[in-house]
């Protein structure tokens, strides 16, 4: 048996944000990867986050619309969104923007990291 490996430096990620007056109110992420199955990339959308003090305004709406707007511009042919087995508020959220309820996600934790921001 031969192992290959490749690296491959065709995925990105291009960071959302919403600002008003110069103050960041909240950004995601939406990170366009690439694979041998498909064609077209798909989307991975990671840490929606809208800054306490401006929540209930609508923007994690926003935001989620955005990627779903990048994703299709960069050609996707889906978009994941993840969230906590515990978070059933942002079940419901992503389940109102159209996201369906696909499976579930395994982690590892490969080392103890610093959380920049709180929920």
């Amino acid at each position: 048996m031969e192992i290959k490996k490749e690296i491959k430096k065709d995925a990105f990620a291009v960071k959302i944000t919403l600002e008003e007056d110069g103050q960041v109110l909240g950004w995601t992420f939406v990170y366009i990867m690439f694979q041998d199955r498909h064609p077209e990339p798909y989307a991975y959308l990671e840490n929606v986050y809208i800054e306490p003090e401006h929540r209930s305004r609508g923007l994690g709406t926003k935001l989620v619309e955005l990627a779903i707007a990048e994703a299709k511009e960069q050609g996707c042919y889906k978009i994941i969104g993840t969230s906590k087995m515990e978070k059933v508020s942002v079940h419901e959220f992503y389940e109102k923007h159209g996201f369906k309820k696909m499976g579930f996600e395994f982690r590892m934790d490969l080392k103890d990291t610093q959380v920049l921001t709180k929920d």
